[in-house]
């Protein structure tokens, strides 16, 4: 049996998913950084005051934030708080915040601890 060379083994490889800040386009976080989480069961999940009473869904949203691994580059976790926003490391744009005790995902899913990136305030590349 032939062993497979370099290009045989690199067509077998999945694109790496990178995200990037939208302003200064440093890389934020990768694919492996990502926590998954199974989508909520939508507006039901919300308490009755945060409910939208004139949508009726079926189906829960898509998720508007992704939930990653804490990392080093996140100044607020090493100032030792519980709670704060999540700060671009280049441009210090706001790209979302974390809470040790959890948040809320707009699927309606907890996520605990949360460390949530805003999908409008990063994008999505392929390595």
């Amino acid at each position: 049996m032939e062993a497979p060379n370099q290009s045989d083994l690199r067509s077998d490889l999945k694109p790496q998913v990178t995200y990037r800040c939208k302003k200064c386009r440093r890389i934020v976080a990768t694919e492996e950084m990502v926590v998954p989480h199974e989508r909520g069961g939508g507006q039901k999940c919300f308490k009755w005051k945060k409910r939208s009473h004139t949508q009726v869904e079926n189906e829960p949203p898509e998720c508007s934030s992704i939930f990653v691994e804490p990392m080093k580059w996140m100044e607020s976790l090493q100032d030792g708080g519980v709670e704060d926003k999540i700060l671009c490391m280049g441009c210090k744009t706001r790209l979302g915040s974390f809470n040790w005790a959890g948040m809320q995902c707009n699927c309606g899913k907890w996520i605990t601890p949360a460390f949530q990136l805003h999908k409008n305030r990063i994008d999505e590349c392929q390595l």
